[in-house]
C-alpha cells in the first residue's frame, strides 16, 4: 500500500525508532551490562526456641549471679554526629569500673603514657562527684539530669555505666511482652550477608502509676544461643536513651561476661566503647571504695 505525503513523517519515525532498537541490542546483550554473583544469605545453623517466661528466668539468673565487680578496661570515647556536624574520637584510656549492687559506683580513667588519673567518678547511689584533675575541676549533683547542659561530658551519670555493665533483674510485678524477628546484616569478616534470628524482650511500665503504658527496655536475644546481645534503654517520653551493645562472651575465672560493652547515647550524640581486660567479681568492696573526696584547691560546680 501507497503512503501518503502525510503519513511520511510518522513512517520515517518507525524507521528511525527500529534502527534506533536494532543499534542498541549488542549494548543490551552484555557489552555495558556487567553480571556479578550475589551469594545467598547465610542462614542461621539453629534457632532455639523459647518463653518469655524462659528469658525472664535466664536474665535473673544472670543478673543474680554478679553482686559486685572490679573491672580492668579500656575505655574509647567518641563525641559527636550528624547534628553536631562532626564527630570526634578521643584517645583511648586505660582505667577501672568497680560496681556493687545495688548502686554503688567508682570508674576511673587514667592519661596513656604518664598513667595519672584524667577522671574519677563515684556514686553511692543517688549523688556522685566527678574530678577532672586536668582543670582541678568537681562536678557533683543528683544520678539524674534535670536540666541538659551543652557540654556532653556534664550529662555524663553513673547510671550510664551501671545500667551497661550489669542487664538489671526483671521484677516480678514488671509487665513483659515477646516478639520474633530476622535481620540480614553483613559479617564484617567474612563481608557475607548473615541472616540473625532474634527475641525482643520489651518490659513496659506504668508511667505515672496510672494505666498508660510506656516501654522501659527492650533486650535483644540472638536466637542462635538465646544469649542476650543488646539493650535499649527509654526515657519517659519514650525516646532510646541509651543503646548497649554487648559483645561475645568470654571467661573471666569462672564467670562468663562479655568481652566488650559499646555504649550509644543517641540524643547526646556520643558513644563510649569498653574492653573488658580483666574482671574480678562477688568480692567485698567497702563503702569508701565508692567515696570521692574533693581535692584541696579545686573548683566544685553543681549540676542538675
Amino acid at each position: 500500500m501507497a503512503i501518503s505525503n502525510e503519513d511520511e513523517p510518522a513512517a520515517l519515525m518507525r524507521r528511525y525508532r527500529s534502527s534506533a532498537l536494532l543499534l542498541l541490542l549488542p549494548l543490551l546483550n552484555g557489552c555495558l551490562v556487567h553480571t556479578r554473583t550475589i551469594k545467598r544469605p547465610k542462614m542461621p545453623p539453629v534457632v532455639m526456641t523459647a518463653t518469655a517466661d524462659d528469658l525472664v528466668k535466664s536474665i535473673n539468673d544472670r543478673c543474680q549471679t554478679i553482686q559486685s565487680l572490679f573491672a580492668t578496661v579500656e575505655f574509647q570515647a567518641t563525641v559527636g554526629g550528624p547534628r553536631k556536624g562532626k564527630e570526634k574520637t578521643y584517645t583511648s584510656l586505660s582505667g577501672y569500673i568497680l560496681l556493687r549492687k545495688p548502686e554503688s559506683l567508682r570508674v576511673i580513667g587514667f592519661v596513656p603514657v604518664l598513667h595519672t588519673r584524667a577522671f574519677d567518678m563515684a556514686s553511692d547511689g543517688s549523688t556522685f562527684k566527678l574530678w577532672i584533675p586536668h582543670d582541678n575541676k568537681v562536678f557533683e549533683g543528683t544520678n539524674t539530669v534535670i536540666h541538659e547542659s551543652s557540654n556532653t561530658l556534664e550529662n555524663l551519670r553513673p547510671n550510664v555505666f551501671s545500667d551497661s555493665m550489669l542487664i538489671k533483674c526483671i521484677a516480678s510485678d514488671d509487665l513483659v511482652t515477646l516478639t520474633s524477628d530476622t535481620e540480614t546484616k553483613l559479617d564484617p569478616k567474612t563481608r557475607q550477608f548473615v541472616v540473625q534470628a532474634d527475641y525482643d524482650l520489651l518490659v513496659l511500665k506504668r508511667k505515672g502509676g496510672g494505666q498508660e503504658l510506656i516501654p522501659e527496655r527492650v533486650i535483644h536475644f540472638n536466637r542462635v544461643n538465646l544469649q542476650p546481645y543488646s539493650e535499649d534503654i527509654y526515657d519517659a517520653e519514650g525516646a532510646i536513651q541509651t543503646q548497649t551493645i554487648y559483645g561475645p562472651d568470654q571467661k573471666f575465672g569462672t564467670v562468663m561476661f562479655p568481652g566488650t560493652i559499646t555504649i550509644k547515647r543517641p540524643l547526646e550524640e556520643y558513644q563510649i566503647v569498653i574492653t573488658i581486660q580483666k574482671l574480678v567479681t562477688n568480692q567485698s568492696l567497702a563503702d569508701d571504695t565508692f567515696q570521692l573526696k574533693t581535692p584541696q584547691g579545686a573548683k566544685v560546680e553543681e549540676l542538675h
